[in-house]
């Protein structure tokens, strides 16, 4: 198993298989790389595949010190550069899209021909200019949120997160996805998710997105229990050159609910980037016929 040790003695896990074009795949909160597992399998015959655990999360627990966005997001822009990695597709869910524009935006940008969100908001909660955060999220909510209480709680609030990943209406078929995603999300340090939690929720990207100009693909679950469809199109018109595709039976992880089409639409994402090698590797300029819904 690899691992990069980091610029303060780390060890961030990582998968990496197949070969083309560099795909970096980065999860969401209280998860890790297996999440993106029908990807590994799925596209590493055309691709690259590159699958990281976020310092916190999965093979890459860390025993102390603070995390945050911005740690995380150094870490993934120095196995970037560890792995010589250019020209790379990256492919952010939930919070792993906030990871990545934090990283662009110090300076990943270089390296990627573009990117592909997953069902996530510039800002997680919702306030006096702001409606289409987490559904039903506040300020004042968020306030009484507090670090011990979600620590305390974990046993309950795990898989109350993790049944939220997924479509209502789609128990039957998938039962056994849920369940392991609950005892993948309950088996998380709640510390860490304590701290990355508060760190997630205090972050807000939408005067900073216009700076990005590389090739944008937002994609999320049209049903979706965390966030409106409304949520896609506004982070989309906050990027330069962005379109969006939702996903008909998802929620909030449409790689996992509908992993075929998911992968086929990534596949036809990368196919309107010009090939590796060839041209501006910040993107600007470049257009996008994959198709929006």
């Amino acid at each position: 198993m690899p691992y990069l040790v980091t610029s303060d003695q780390a060890k961030i896990a990582y998968d990496d298989r197949g070969s083309g074009r560099p795909l970096l795949l980065v999860h969401g909160w209280a998860t890790h790389a297996g999440f993106f597992r029908p990807q590994m399998d799925g596209l590493s015959d055309r691709f690259r595949v590159i699958s990281v655990d976020l310092r916190g999360h999965g093979r890459s627990r860390v025993a102390a010190g603070d995390l945050s966005i911005d740690l995380l997001a150094r870490d993934v822009t120095e196995l970037a550069a560890h792995l010589d990695l250019t020209d790379l597709l990256v492919v952010g869910w939930s919070m792993g899209a906030m990871v990545l524009w934090r990283a662009l935006l110090d300076g990943l940008a270089p390296r990627v021909a573009g990117m592909v969100s997953i069902d996530m908001a510039p800002r997680v909660i919702n306030g006096d200019d702001w409606d289409l955060g987490l559904r039903g999220s506040s300020a004042a909510k968020s306030a009484r949120q507090t670090p011990a209480a979600m620590i305390a709680n974990w046993s309950t609030v795990g898989p109350r997160v993790a049944g939220r990943i997924f479509a209502e209406g789609r128990e039957a078929d998938q039962a056994a996805l849920r369940q392991w995603a609950e005892a993948e999300v309950a088996a998380s340090d709640p510390v860490a998710m304590a701290q990355l939690w508060f760190s997630l929720t205090a972050q807000d990207f939408r005067s900073r997105l216009p700076l990005l100009s590389l090739p944008m693909l937002v994609t999320h679950g049209k049903l979706s229990r965390l966030y409106s469809p409304d949520t896609a199109a506004a982070l989309a018109a906050l990027l330069t050159h962005a379109i969006t595709i939702g996903f008909d039976r998802s929620g909030h992880a449409p790689h996992l609910e509908e992993p075929d089409p998911f992968n086929s639409t990534l596949t036809r994402f990368a196919a309107t980037l010009p090939p590796p090698g060839d041209g501006d590797a910040t993107g600007a300029g470049r257009s996008h016929p994959v198709g929006a819904q």
